[in-house]
């Protein structure tokens, strides 16, 4: 619901808003969103075992939906996102059917893996808005920041989800930052990272975009400062669950700022 929201806000308010009953934009939040469903049931089928540690509560596959309808149910997903992305032409077939690929990779091995499974979703994350883009034929930078946006957000909330899942992960000989690093080393790598993020944001803005300071402290430094905060203190399962859903409500409310940038 996010990248389908993501894409009409970047679509309408980025761009023209004439695009919201554009039947391309649909095909394209379709395809994005099928592929999306499928990456969310591939991974879940992967991690029966370490979620029934993590979350049991939350655990479906095997329990209410069984594991045969849930491949197939990814099967008809992907397929069913690639065919629709095919309607825009070959090149965003393609884009699509790369990042369902992805999906099924990160799922199976790159998940486990130190920080190059948080960057791929990152990534795909970040590409689901730049598609607009790409769409258009567009090179519209304030998309692409917020395509940055997203990454950088998604990227810190993987990385945040990552200790919260830290015991059912090392259990399952998962490789993660938090078990590879230790929570220490990995709370510093993600300052680091938020440190990036704001320097590349009033960059590309003063070079790019133009946006007044106003509208970044209150979209996006307060909200930041708050995650930054939060973290400090944070050291238990709970405290990295509500990061991530603070991250969530950060990149939602990145989204809907979309709708003040060009009023």
């Amino acid at each position: 619901m996010i990248i389908g929201l993501a894409q009409y806000f970047s679509a309408c308010f980025l761009l023209k808003k004439e695009y919201l009953f554009d039947w391309h934009l649909f095909v394209l939040s379709s395809a994005t969103i099928l592929i999306a469903a499928a990456g969310y049931i591939i991974n879940d089928y992967y991690d029966i075992k370490i979620d029934l540690v993590n979350k049991p509560e939350r655990v479906v596959i095997g329990k209410k939906i069984p594991r045969r309808v849930a491949l197939f149910l990814h099967t008809l997903f992907s397929i069913g996102g690639v065919v629709t992305a095919l309607f825009l032409g070959w090149k965003i077939g393609l884009i699509i059917f790369s990042m369902s690929f992805l999906l099924w990779w990160y799922s199976n091995s790159l998940k486990r893996q130190p920080f190059i499974g948080n960057f791929v979703v990152a990534l795909l994350i970040g590409l689901s808005i730049e598609l607009v883009n790409v769409l258009y034929s567009a090179e519209n930078y304030l998309v692409t920041v917020y395509s940055l946006f997203a990454f950088f957000m998604t990227l810190l909330r993987e990385i945040v989800k990552d200790l919260e899942d830290l015991k059912g992960d090392s259990s399952f000989g998962c490789k993660t930052l938090p078990i590879v690093w230790g929570m220490r080393k990995t709370k510093l790598f993600i300052y680091g990272l938020m440190i990036i993020f704001g320097i590349l944001v009033i960059t590309l803005n003063e070079v790019f975009v133009g946006l007044p300071a106003s509208y970044f402290v209150f979209f996006l430094f307060l909200p930041m400062g708050a995650l930054f905060i939060f973290l400090i203190r944070a050291d238990t399962v709970n405290d990295f669950k509500q990061l991530s859903r603070l991250c969530k409500m950060i990149l939602l409310l990145g989204i809907i700022s979309m709708i003040f940038v060009n009023q």
